[in-house]
C-alpha cells in the first residue's frame, strides 16, 4: 500500500505523553517519502521513575492505539525508561514484542548503542538535561552497554520553568551548545545528546564533529535506526556519518 504522503513506508513514533520535541526532530530528520504516525506513552503517576517504567511496561496496549496501520517499523522515543528498566529487560520485552507484533520495534537506548557501535565508540561523553537521580541511572545504563561515560556535561535551564511541566521541554538550544562545549578538550570517541525531549538537532549541527568527536542525541539516533529498517538498509558507519552531518536534514531546519 502506498501513501500520498509516505510513499516509502510509514514509521510509528510513541513519545511521552507531554514530549514537544520528538514530532518536530523526527519530522525534519525522516528522509523524504517516509512519514510517521504518532502515539502517546502516559502515565497517571507523579513519580518520574513510576512514570517512565509504566511508559515500558504498557508498551503494548499503547501500540494497540495504531490498530492496523502498514507501519515498517516502531520508534519507541523515551531513553529515561530504558534507564529505568535496565538492558537486560529491555532487550529481553522488546524481543518479544518484535515476535509479537512481527514488525522492527526499536528504543531509543537500543539506536543509541547501535549508532555507538557503528561509531567504535568506547569512551563517550554526556551532555545532560537530567536531574541527579535520572542522570546516575543513566550512567549507570551506558555502563552496562560498555560504555565509560569518561565526561558529563550538565545543560543548565535558564528559562525560569514554572515547574508545571518536566524542565527538559523547556530548555533553549543556546544552553544544549553551552554544555556540548564543555566537552570539547575531553579525549572521547563520541559525544551524546541525551534525552528525547532536549532540542538537539540545532546543537548538532553547531558542531557535529567537535573537535573530531562525532555528536549524536538520542533522536537521530532512534530516527536512523528506524529509517533503515524501513528501506531494509543495513545501518553502515557511512549512512551514519551522513545523518550526523545533516546532508539530508540540515536544509528542513527552519528556527
Amino acid at each position: 500500500m502506498l501513501f500520498e504522503y509516505a510513499p516509502r513506508g510509514l514509521v510509528g513514533v510513541l513519545t511521552p505523553q507531554a514530549n514537544p520535541t520528538v514530532e518536530p526532530e523526527f519530522g525534519i530528520l525522516l528522509p523524504p517519502g517516509m512519514g510517521m504516525l504518532t502515539a502517546r506513552l502516559v502515565s497517571k503517576s507523579s513519580s518520574l521513575e513510576q512514570r517512565l517504567a509504566d511508559y515500558f511496561n504498557h508498551l503494548n496496549g499503547t501500540i494497540d492505539q495504531f490498530a492496523d496501520a502498514p507501519l515498517k517499523a516502531f520508534g519507541v522515543a523515551c531513553t529515561g525508561s530504558s534507564y529505568v528498566l535496565g538492558k537486560t529487560k529491555e532487550d529481553a520485552q522488546f524481543e518479544e514484542l518484535r515476535q509479537r507484533r512481527k514488525v522492527p520495534i526499536f528504543s531509543t537506548a537500543q539506536a543509541v548503542t547501535l549508532a555507538l557501535e557503528t561509531l567504535n565508540a568506547h569512551r563517550i561523553g554526556l551532555v545532560s538535561p537530567y536531574p541527579d537521580s535520572l542522570l546516575k541511572l543513566s550512567i549507570a545504563y551506558w555502563e552496562s552497554r560498555g560504555f565509560i561515560s569518561h565526561a558529563v556535561a550538565t545543560v543548565k535551564d535558564t528559562t525560569h520553568h514554572s515547574g508545571s511541566t518536566h524542565p527538559i521541554y523547556g530548555i533553549e538550544t543556546r544552553a544544549v551548545i553551552n554544555a556540548l562545549n564543555e566537552l570539547q578538550d575531553q579525549s572521547l570517541d563520541a559525544i551524546v545528546l541525551l534525552g528525547t525531549g532536549m532540542p538537539s538537532l540545532p546543537a548538532i549541527l553547531s558542531a557535529p564533529n567537535l573537535n573530531g568527536t562525532p555528536v549524536i542525541s538520542c533522536t537521530l539516533a532512534l530516527a536512523w535506526r528506524c529509517a533503515g529498517a524501513v528501506l531494509g538498509q543495513t545501518p553502515t558507519l557511512q549512512s551514519l556519518q551522513e545523518w550526523i552531518s545533516g546532508a539530508h536534514w540540515k536544509h528542513r531546519l527552519s528556527l
